[in-house]
């Protein structure tokens, strides 16, 4: 007896037009917010703008780096120089394109990233059981942030992790390699691969993160000096102000506490009374989350394509909201997370995407539009910032609540597919 396999059902018409126009809708938006998040870049520093000075990081700080690089080491004794060995690369990489200047430069690859992000998630949002609103909420959030994600090369390691997590299913040697290169970039995006399915996904994703790690890393040591000083500027930090503990102090300011505000370590702190036990509590509670998660990864007993991703926006909120410092790009890495977790129909984290696109929202306010107020911690300042941190903080519940229903819960969420944690037959 002979088995003919059928192909699979056609796309009807009317979805396929409904999906190129969805597509199209994406295309004109995107076009049209990136070119006028260009013109506020031009505009920087003018009213109503704030206090500016968003491009001069590229212009100067980014700029100087770049030409310490050149000449084959890495910043040394430099307390601004907080980054992993692969940012010198990233810092670097404007240089690869001729005839524009360093800013120029950084700023077009800075959307190249944006725009890969954009593709990736309108592709996976195409697959069946998936969604292009992590597409719209990538297009559409982004802009929030104002010109900030084009004058920071958080775009570029967002799209690294965003790349990662997309990969995890098809490719986990992949995910597991770009995960690698984002966590040499800033850390974070190692987080893309806490939610990998245990077994022969985890394994594979795992060993290729390491692998492609400690290969970058040979690399790096071999081609600059001083590839391991950025260790040395990590324990000065403070609480900056924008910060969840920050927030706390800011009130003590408004109640006559002698608290003041200082440039230092790249970011606006506090000195003063209590900032040193503010930083210590910040870091119990990273240390504390921390353990939540890796509990969570322990009685995890159900997976679904979405996990990995939801997995990843809980654990990087986790640690930006316990973080002693909040800077506003940061909410890029959050927007570039819950992006792909709506891509999937399967996620657990919309209450979480949508609370993160309205910090995104308020954050903006806080910088730079107010960033006056902010430092000055008047009422105004204190009060954008406390609600931009409610809302983060609610984020991290809400994220938290869903991961572990949709997966540990003994009554998941209605409508969730089920997927045990070890496959039932080995291949």
């Amino acid at each position: 007896m002979t088995t003919t396999l059928m192909p699979p059902p056609a796309t009807p018409p009317a979805d396929r037009r409904a999906t190129v126009r969805a597509l199209l809708a994406l295309v004109t938006a995107w076009a049209a917010t990136r070119a006028v998040m260009l013109v506020l870049l031009a505009r920087d520093g003018r009213h109503p703008l704030g206090v500016g000075g968003i491009a001069r990081e590229v212009h100067e700080l980014y700029f100087h780096w770049f030409g310490v690089l050149t000449e084959g080491g890495f910043p040394l004794d430099d307390p601004l120089w907080q980054y992993p060995p692969a940012a010198g690369p990233v810092l670097l990489s404007p240089a690869l394109l001729p005839g524009l200047s360093y800013f120029q430069g950084f700023v077009a690859l800075a959307l190249l990233a944006d725009a890969a992000v954009a593709v990736a998630l309108a592709g996976a949002g195409r697959r069946p059981g998936r969604s292009l609103a992590g597409a719209a909420l990538w297009v559409g959030g982004l802009p929030l942030l104002l010109h900030i994600p084009l004058a920071r090369y958080d775009v570029q390691v967002t799209a690294l992790a965003v790349l990662a997590l997309l990969c995890v299913a098809r490719r986990p040697r992949a995910a597991g390699v770009l995960a690698a290169l984002g966590a040499l970039v800033k850390v974070w995006p190692a987080l893309a691969l806490l939610g990998t399915p245990r077994g022969r996904t985890t394994r594979a994703s795992w060993a290729a993160a390491l692998a492609a790690a400690a290969a970058l890393l040979l690399v790096l040591v071999a081609a600059f000096e001083h590839p391991f000083a950025f260790l040395r500027q990590q324990g000065g930090r403070g609480v900056q102000i924008e910060s969840l503990g920050g927030t706390a102090l800011a009130f003590a300011r408004l109640a006559g506490q002698p608290l003041h505000v200082e440039y230092r370590f790249g970011a606006m702190e506090f000195t003063g009374p209590y900032v040193t036990a503010v930083a210590h509590a910040s870091l119990l509670a990273t240390v504390l989350g921390g353990a939540a998660l890796l509990l969570w990864r322990v009685r995890a007993r159900r997976w679904t394509e979405a996990t990995p991703f939801d997995a990843a926006l809980c654990a990087v909120l986790v640690f930006t909201v316990t973080s002693r410092v909040i800077s506003p790009q940061y909410l890029i890495w959050l927007l570039g997370l819950a992006a792909v977790c709506l891509s999937s129909r399967a996620t657990s984290q919309r209450p979480a995407a949508a609370l993160v696109t309205a910090a995104a929202a308020v954050t903006t306010l806080g910088y730079p539009l107010l960033y006056e107020d902010v430092m000055a911690s008047t009422w105004t300042g204190t009060l954008v910032l406390f609600v931009r941190n409610v809302l983060l903080v609610t984020a991290v519940l809400l994220s938290w609540r869903g991961l572990w229903r949709s997966t540990v819960s003994a009554h998941p969420p209605r409508g969730t597919p089920l997927r045990t944690a070890t496959p039932t037959k080995p291949r």
